[in-house]
């Protein structure tokens, strides 16, 4: 290193005073570092002041030129204090300069700009430290770091001498700015730790080429470019004590968002040395339980607000049902605040911090251990074993119990509140009962539609933890049984805080995709989710889908005649891949002056409805209610029809993920095969009343009472011929016996549902799921699936009730009264599941209900009165008949609520017809 480097050397740490601007200390920097050794020798520098190790940046200064000692004698003892005071800056100080021709000396100020002498006076008292404090001032270490990571960014050279050992008794750059970690200046402060661990992060960089430990790169063939050469970037083993002191500055108040990202990046750069991975996953599991304790404190103290709250919401409730008016209103300066107006505002919370922590310790602590490994639904083994260490349970049993608080503080749950019940809930016993149909039968809905502004978000945090350990145990575990209990206690928990859960979604969609993902991915856990919430899903990733083609393909342009729209569109779809007809449809008739804004593609798919069942195609045949379609299995008389299948199939995929309406309504069991759902045989009784009837007759008799011989055979009638199918291997010659007549009807439903239009299924899904994924509408049942495709019917109440037949009842009657009283105040999504619970599908007859269809052909809708006596029984419905069992009721509070549970659990058997 020359003497002109080593005078630029210590120029620099006068240029690093903040009246300097920082271009210029940059490239002046980048200009020292295109040489190794000055490189080396200006990084150790920096970092030993940031480490106040003066004795070892002065004996680094001292040997910059041992060739030259004079020079370097004058360059050190130019430093009378060290750290320099210069470096925080100083007002202009006059200094003398002899001119060698004047006989007087004379004197002039050391040129500083006005500046300079502004922001060396403003400076406060806190960033220039202390005068009895060795270490550097606070503003020239934010210098020092911001400069060091500038240097690192700018060149990988400079990363990879931060992790190169000078020597092998001395720790690397990098290690040294870990201990840092442990100092006031940083540990206290949220922007100089985020400063701290961004430097930290660059100069780790290039450990993210490493390959795994056991994998060698053959890089023999490879050849630099000119300027560059290979490297080999070293496996720094960071000392376990650094490791520690890097883990838990994710428990400081300082570490907020922008730093745990920081230190999530630095350890999964660390973590592809093994050494270093098993000390950081340990330190991270002692972390995450230390957290957990802390958020179970919080949790508790939350759980004894929340009760009594609780209590005073109940004491209100028994005031009013008491008739005393007055005391409705609590005192304001009661107990930790006023509990007055609405139960859901009654109590105040904010995110605790451990929880908050907790789970994003234990998402680094997940992505660590799966980093290596190939991206799966299931949680690593590692990350599995590492769990059983930490006592998480006492956690869940508290969020149970303050969930079921929030239920009664939001109107969606009763509870009874005993003072002398035990706050913290270590029994682990809950009293609390969820009752939905008398919240209904109150007038209030069990929805919550605002849960943002209410308690349910204080507890989202520990909500996205215990979704993330329960949701997906781990695939490569030998201990079924406990990856089946952790199933359990998940759906357990969705079924039991289902009202909280659609609330959280519908105020933050974005869940299912992050946190709660788990809610869409675990079939057990679907049921649990409201329609609506789905619906928003499905809308979010099929509008993802779409932006994407369009910003490929672009529109869809296609120009019809309107005559002929089916076969225009037909040869229109069969020349596009599923990819660009994703894209937005722009339809025009020809000889026709329409723009597209909507109402044209409306009008394309609303034709297109009433064209697919044309029976001149010979694609589908009406049921025996004539509202529903299933694929014909004498389609084979057109000779194209699996290709015109893959069209429909295209259709009512474009119109599903394009958000447009069909007046289309398929069978059941269709709907279960777009889903990927295997029909029963009670789907059967919707395409043929009469043949369910008898397949019910041979399950609920003994056959030789009913006098049946059959075979594992059926009959096929097509074009006026009979032939027999056999079930089985010769099934003609095997008889059906008691005990496999359940096989018989089985077999027997799915060969006309499935098996003799098998083919014609097949190319109808291939076209359907083109366009919407299987994974996608898998999310919906069946009777929803009718509601996306169709939407929801306009049902026409005063006509239902104008067709409508008595039997026990006269119209005048007092029940009958409450009756059409509740079905005029329902919504319109009651309604339709009140038709599906009576006539087995919300598809309405193009005539009204006038011509709505039994199993005797045209069949009103009937209410029967109920026999056997059983006052306040549920209601029940027979489809086949659509008619309606009404037992008789005390009030019509208590028929309301019997309606709402009846057509909310009661339709959930059969679904759509």
């Amino acid at each position: 290193m020359t003497t002109e480097s080593s005078k630029a050397f210590i120029s620099l740490l006068y240029l690093l005073s903040p009246v300097q601007p920082q271009r210029t200390i940059h490239n002046f920097a980048r200009n020292l570092c295109m040489c190794e050794q000055s490189r080396s020798f200006l990084l150790r520098t920096l970092v030993g002041l940031l480490n106040n190790d003066n004795p070892r940046v002065l004996q680094l200064i001292k040997s910059l030129d041992k060739n030259n000692k004079d020079d370097a004698t004058d360059l050190t003892s130019s430093l009378v204090t060290f750290p320099p005071t210069s470096l925080i800056g100083v007002p202009p100080v006059p200094i003398q300069d002899r001119n060698p021709h004047s006989r007087h000396p004379m004197f002039r100020r050391r040129p500083v700009s006005n500046t300079a002498v502004t922001i060396a006076a403003s400076l406060p008292a806190s960033s220039k430290g202390s005068s009895h404090s060795d270490s550097i001032p606070p503003v020239v270490a934010r210098r020092v770091v911001g400069l060091l990571a500038v240097l690192c960014k700018s060149s990988a050279r400079v990363s990879y001498s931060m992790l190169c050992n000078t020597s092998e008794d001395e720790d690397t750059c990098m290690e040294k700015l870990l201990d840092l970690l442990q100092t006031s200046q940083y540990s206290q402060s949220a922007s100089n730790l985020e400063q701290l661990l961004n430097l930290i992060d660059i100069a780790v960089a290039p450990m993210a080429l490493l390959p795994k430990d056991g994998q060698e790169v053959d890089i023999s063939a490879d050849r630099p470019s000119q300027g560059k050469v290979w490297v080999k970037v070293p496996r720094v083993v960071v000392s376990k004590k650094r490791l520690h002191s890097l883990v838990n500055t994710l428990r400081l108040e300082s570490c907020v968002d922008a730093s745990f990202l920081k230190i999530n990046n630095v350890m999964r750069r660390l973590c592809r040395v093994e050494a270093n991975k098993l000390n950081v996953l340990n330190e991270l599991a002692l972390v995450a339980e230390g957290l957990g304790k802390a958020a179970i404190l919080d949790m508790k103290a939350v759980s004894v607000r929340l009760r009594s709250a609780a209590k005073h919401h109940k004491d209100n409730a028994a005031r009013e049902s008491d008739g005393d008016k007055s005391m409705q209103v609590l005192d304001p300066s009661s107990h930790d605040g006023d509990f007055a107006g609405t139960p859901s505002s009654a109590v105040s919370l904010s995110t605790s911090n451990s929880e908050l922590k907790l789970l994003r310790v234990l998402q680094m602590l997940n992505a660590l251990c799966s980093q290596d490994e190939d991206k799966g639904e299931g949680l690593s083994a590692e990350f599995s074993s590492l769990l059983k260490g930490l006592n998480l349970e006492a956690l869940w049993d508290q969020l149970n119990i303050c969930l079921t608080t929030v239920s009664v503080l939001e109107g969606v749950a009763n509870i009874d509140v005993d003072e002398n019940d035990d706050a913290d809930g270590d029994d682990g016993e809950e009293n609390e009962t969820t009752n939905e149909g008398a919240a209904a039968a109150n007038g209030k809905k069990p929805k919550l539609q605002n849960s943002v502004a209410g308690l349910i978000t204080r507890f989202l945090p520990a909500i996205e933890a215990f979704f993330m350990i329960n949701a997906s145990p781990s695939s490569t575990s030998d201990d079924s049984e406990s990856a089946s209990n952790d199933n359990s206690r998940l759906v357990e928990f969705a079924a039991s805080n289902k009202i909280l859960l659609n609330a959280l979604l519908r105020s933050n969609p974005s869940l299912l995709e992050k946190g709660l993902r788990a809610m869409v991915k675990m079939p057990k856990c679907r049921v649990f989710l409201d329609f609506d919430v789905k619906r928003a899903w499905f809308k979010t990733q099929v509008r993802r889908l779409r932006q994407q083609a369009s910003r490929r393909y672009g529109s869809v342009r296609l120009n019809l005649r309107r005559k002929h729209v089916f076969d225009d569109s037909f040869h229109a779809f069969v020349h596009r891949n599923a990819e660009e007809l994703r894209g937005r449809l722009q339809i025009t008739f020809a000889e026709e002056e329409g723009v597209d804004a909507g109402g044209l593609s409306r009008e394309f798919f609303a034709i297109l409805a009433k064209e697919m069942f044309n029976p001149n195609y010979a694609l589908f045949m009406s049921t025996e209610d004539g509202c529903t379609f299933q694929p014909n299995p004498n389609s084979t008389i057109n000779p194209d029809d699996k290709r015109y299948f893959k069209f429909v199939g295209r259709i009512v995929g474009k119109a599903v993920s394009d958000g447009f309406l069909l007046d289309a309504h398929f069978t059941r069991s269709l709907y279960k095969h777009m889903l990927g759902v295997k029909p029963t045989h009670h789907d059967m009784q919707a395409i043929d009343p009469d043949y369910y009837k008898n397949l019910q007759m041979i399950l609920e008799h003994k056959l030789e009472d009913i006098g049946l011989d059959l075979t594992f055979s059926t009959e096929d009638h097509a074009f006026g011929r009979s032939k027999t199918i056999d079930l089985i291997p010769d099934g003609h010659k095997v008889p059906v016996t008691e005990e496999s007549k359940a096989k018989y009807v089985d077999l027997v439903c799915q060969y006309r549902m499935t098996t003799a239009i098998e083919k014609q299924i097949k190319a109808f899904l291939e076209g359907f799921h083109e366009m919407v994924d299987i994974d996608l509408i898998s999310i919906f049942t069946a009777k929803e699936l009718e509601l996306l495709i169709s939407g929801m019917p306009d049902i026409d109440i005063h006509d239902l009730k104008k067709n409508t037949d008595y039997n026990g009842y006269r119209p005048a009657d007092k029940l009958i009264g409450w009756f059409w009283n509740i079905m005029f105040n329902l919504s319109k999504t009651e309604k339709a599941a009140f038709l599906q619970f009576v006539t087995g599908s919300s598809k309405v007859p193009l005539a009204g209900f006038s011509e709505l269809q039994g199993m005797r052909g045209v069949q009103k809708f009937s209410v029967n009165k109920a026999g056997g006596g059983d006052t306040g029984a549920l209601m029940s419905a027979h489809t086949c008949f659509n008619a309606l069992d009404l037992p008789e009721y005390k009030s019509e509070e208590e028929m309301k609520e019997k309606l709402l549970m009846a057509i909310s659990e009661g339709a959930g058997g059969f679904g759509f017809a």
